[in-house]
């Protein structure tokens, strides 16, 4: 299984500290965003390489940060050939773009770069292999606020998924889905046609949906929370909270 980290975006939302510098990247007391999240993926016996997607205005401070890694598993620095907002492709174009460029033909966990976790992607691994599909994540979300905001999913009792909307005014349920997926091998076919069959860009929720309405997908409860560092003020509060 080829762990997939989506991080090509420019992080306008932070303004002058993601200028010229990958959000991924930042620290949370001794450690960056991306690499508390690589520590725990890393003792995944499944994982067998971590493939970061970043953008050609980034790519370079990607390569010196992977020159000291302490990881087991060989780390591939992705560069997609974008250097402005304006002329990202988006998630779902980035991780085609990795897996035409490297021939990958695996498993695949896709994770975005942007989130501090309290679980082990372990258990997902574990859950996929269990329901033996692709599978989301999801989690209860009581504000139908924040549900408008995100993609939402209708479960059976097997957490077999049902349906999946993104932003939807009137959410059918409180299971919002972070961007976490596992992509089985089977499927991979589906993604490498999805954008050319109307999927969504922009987003890795936009593949998600697209996935939903043509293979069978289960979606694993989180069993612990997540903090999403989305904005400066997320970010200084991530790190005053878990950066002591």
């Amino acid at each position: 299984m080829k762990n997939i980290v989506i991080a090509a975006g420019y992080a306008t939302r932070l303004g002058e500290l993601t200028k010229n510098f990958p959000k991924p990247l930042l620290k949370i007391g001794e450690n960056t965003i991306l690499g508390r999240m690589l520590d725990d993926i890393d003792r995944i016996p499944e994982i067998d390489e971590h493939i970061i997607i970043t953008n050609h205005k980034f790519a370079g401070i990607f390569d010196d940060w992977k020159k000291d890694l302490p990881y087991s598993k060989p780390v591939t620095i992705v560069d997609d050939g974008t250097e402005t907002n304006e002329t990202r492709l988006g998630a779902v174009c980035d991780l085609l773009f990795a897996m035409d460029k490297l021939h990958i033909d695996d498993n695949l966990l896709v994770v975005a770069a942007d989130n501090l976790l309290f679980f082990s992607f372990q258990e997902f691994v574990d859950f996929a292999k269990e329901k033996q599909t692709s599978c989301i994540m999801c989690h209860e979300q009581p504000s139908i606020e924040k549900l408008q905001r995100t993609g939402v999913v209708e479960l059976d009792e097997n957490y077999r998924v049902l349906g999946m909307e993104e932003k939807p005014q009137v959410p059918k349920s409180h299971w919002a889905v972070p961007p976490f997926y596992i992509y089985l091998k089977k499927d991979l076919v589906l993604i490498r046609h999805s954008v050319e069959n109307g999927c969504g860009k922009d987003a890795p929720g936009n593949l998600a949906h697209y996935m939903v309405e043509h293979t069978t997908m289960h979606a694993w409860p989180m069993s612990a929370g997540r903090f999403d560092i989305g904005s400066l003020d997320t970010y200084y509060e991530a790190v005053e909270k878990y950066g002591k």
